[in-house]
């Protein structure tokens, strides 16, 4: 039995096509849902991750850069790898544009397909972890009192005990035991920590929610 490397939407309107490469892709050990057009893909697939979109340029109704265009509308974040017989240098172009990982021309060589499927699949990892990482972010921060945001935000600015004492008006220590409560809910052990944390999230938009 194969393992499961991560799942593949394949939309293509080449009937042959999609069930030769669909039959090969799950030989292979990946999941695959197959599509015959755009809708069908937009009215069907299911939120998966981690997944990639094959998917064909040239299809009656949306084409490629259509579905991908209103993917990005529609603020779905599954990377896309496109397939194509024929597409000009203006469509290449557009596709990376909004960030397609690669561009495949048919017939397909079989380790480029790999080799683009997986570069698709992690980042797609990566992104879920990323986002995973936020939102435990935004957990722990609302477990926080509000002089505890407060001096949070002080922290992640680099200010020492003595300067957060000074701009809340409190004592040293009292910042000290504040900064401490802080590093334990976080799990972390350093300003750098608590600085590189914040690198990944909008600091300003976390308080602006709160």
């Amino acid at each position: 039995m194969h393992q499961r490397l991560g799942h593949i939407f394949l939309v293509d309107d080449n009937h042959d096509f999609r069930f030769y490469l669909s039959d090969m892709l799950s030989t292979l050990g990946y999941t695959v849902d197959v599509f015959d057009n755009s809708h069908a893909f937009l009215d069907n697939a299911l939120d998966v991750s981690p997944a990639v979109v094959l998917l064909d340029m040239k299809m009656p109704g949306l084409n490629g850069l259509d579905l991908q265009a209103r993917l990005v509308a529609l603020n779905k974040k599954t990377p896309v790898v496109f397939i194509s017989g024929e597409s000009d240098k203006d469509q290449i172009i557009e596709a990376f544009k909004f960030g397609a990982v690669d561009f495949l021309l048919k017939p397909i060589d079989r380790e480029k397909l790999c080799a683009a499927v997986d570069k698709a699949l992690a980042l797609d990892r990566q992104k879920n972890a990323e986002f995973a990482n936020i939102r435990a972010i935004r957990r722990t921060y609302d477990t926080l009192s509000k002089r505890e945001k407060e001096i949070f935000t002080l922290i992640a600015e680099g200010k020492t005990n003595m300067d957060i004492a000074q701009i809340t008006g409190t004592q040293p220590n009292t910042a000290k035991k504040h900064r401490a409560n802080i590093y334990q809910k976080f799990q972390v052990n350093s300003t750098a920590e608590v600085m590189r944390m914040c690198r990944q999230i909008d600091l300003t938009q976390l308080i602006a929610d709160h």
